[in-house]
């Protein structure tokens, strides 16, 4: 476990002044998957032979390279999301319809990943085509929470967070569409980063919905966020949105010096409904960052209220029109009797898609049809505008945002299955980030009186990634908090 501890850039030390080998640090990885997995359910796939094969061809490699020569991530093991292309690995985002399909190329993240000589371990368990916030509507059953198994990871991206937080994964990449990395990272106490909206390409991310996904790291540390941040950043020839815009060093930004910068937290955050340890923790984090030097005031962001609504009405129609392809003709899952072609698209997806993904097919269908799309779809863009210019209104007076990353902490497995409209109010603080393009972060701020993990929400300007990860990693080194675990 001291070995999994340590950060990304230790262990990059470690390796390149040949004090450890990638076979040694994978063995770990593999063996401490091997000891959490019946508990927690983190993985879908597990590539421990692929790992070993890439750590003993790595081994050979070191002895011929010089420590200016070894690349960043050369030889430590990584996780992804399975909604992240891997190639010739299975690819199923935890469900039915894509349970058999391997992928036949990288996506552009882990092929930067992969660049810089990371090995990757497994494909990480999800809610089904990333569509839930607790990771129960997984066709390869729910994860749990490391700190409380009878409790949800959040999600979608909850197989990844529960896989960092228990050291089964040394670092993770999610994807988050109204939450689905900082929510998980709250309940599992790690750090979650959802870049700008562009700042990482979406090439090999199997869509939800596309105006709001992207791509980032769910990671022990917030250094390790940046350093991975460093990695797979940058424009995509294979990805039209994303940005033509310089990439920093996100690890220079990590300078401790807070002093000075403006923060705002905004009232409509902080209303009735937020549980009081949660909101306790959220307002000490401004505390602490006053106390530093920070100017913390108070700020209006009233179309937020909308958020959810404008959420729900845009990324099913975009899901229902993403997820159009998987009819049975292309990908691996087909019904076995059906009389004609119409038949064959109808049982196949009835078959194929969870409940909850249907239910958004449909809610997204019905929002994208003749006579209902200028009253629903299109009002919905509108609003999301105001909701974008809102946040630029308050980023006039403050340099970044602090919020609850949820309302409350991790909650029981099976507590808001049968009531969708609670589970969708998981993401209330989340979501608007999505909507409006922003970068978000979520770093523990400490725990419940049950012992949970609560996590803070620092929200920043488009690309202005270093802002909220100079604050976050300044916090994290304030709290000293104990985020490890006992499983």
């Amino acid at each position: 476990m001291e070995l999994l501890n340590r950060s990304l850039r230790e262990l990059h030390s470690l390796i390149k002044r040949k004090e450890l080998k990638p076979s040694e640090l994978v063995e770990a990885v593999l063996k401490r998957i091997e000891e959490t997995e019946e508990k927690l359910n983190a993985y879908i796939t597990v590539t421990d032979e692929k790992a070993r094969r890439k750590a003993k061809i790595a081994d050979e490699e070191l002895t011929k390279l010089s420590e200016d020569e070894v690349p960043e991530l050369f030889g430590i093991p990584l996780s992804i999301k399975d909604n992240i292309n891997v190639e010739n690995v299975r690819m199923t985002c935890a469900s039915k319809i894509l349970e058999n399909f391997v992928s036949p190329y990288d996506a552009t993240v882990t092929k930067r990943l992969r660049e810089r000589g990371a090995i990757f371990v497994g494909k990480n368990n999800l809610d089904e085509f990333a569509m839930g916030s607790s990771t129960e509507t997984s066709y390869f059953g729910v994860t749990r929470n490391p700190w409380d198994l009878e409790r949800v990871p959040g999600g979608s991206s909850g197989g990844s967070a529960a896989a960092v937080s228990a050291r089964s994964a040394l670092a993770s990449l999610g994807s988050d569409t109204g939450g689905s990395i900082r929510q998980p990272a709250a309940f599992c106490g790690v750090v979650g980063l959802k870049p700008t909206y562009g700042r990482v390409s979406r090439y090999g991310l199997t869509a939800f919905a596309s105006s709001l996904d992207q791509i980032g790291p769910i990671t022990k540390t917030v250094e390790d966020a940046a350093y991975l941040l460093n990695i797979i950043s940058g424009q995509d020839s294979r990805d039209a949105t994303s940005a033509k815009i310089p990439v920093p060093n996100f690890l220079d930004a990590l300078n401790g010096e807070v002093k000075g910068l403006k923060a705002g937290l905004p009232k409509e955050y902080f209303v009735e409904g937020v549980d009081p340890e949660v909101k306790e923790r959220v307002l000490k984090v401004a505390e602490l960052l006053e106390k530093s030097g920070v100017s913390v005031e108070e700020v209006s962001l009233p179309n937020t209220k909308y958020a959810v609504e404008t959420y729900y009405i845009i990324a099913p129609a975009e899901a229902s029109s993403n997820l159009g392809r998987y009819d049975g003709v292309r990908y691996t899952y087909r019904a076995k009797e059906y009389k004609d072609l119409v038949d064959m698209y109808c049982k196949t997806r009835a078959e194929g898609f969870g409940d909850e993904v249907k239910r958004r097919i449909m809610i997204g269908t019905y929002t994208l049809s003749a006579g209902y799309y200028d009253a629903y779809y299109l009002k919905a863009q509108k609003v999301r505008t105001l909701i974008y210019q809102g946040f630029q209104n308050a980023f006039e007076k403050v340099d970044f945002l602090i919020t609850p990353v949820t309302p409350e902490t991790a909650f029981r497995i099976g507590e808001k299955t049968d009531d969708p409209i609670k589970m969708y109010l998981s993401d209330i603080f989340t979501i608007a980030v999505n909507l409006a393009g922003l970068p978000g972060i979520s770093v523990p701020c400490g725990f419940d009186s049950k012992g949970l993990p609560v996590g803070v929400q620092l929200i920043g300007r488009a690309f202005d990634e270093e802002t909220i990860l100079k604050v976050a990693d300044f916090v994290e080194k304030e709290l000293k908090l104990n985020t490890v675990p006992e499983l």
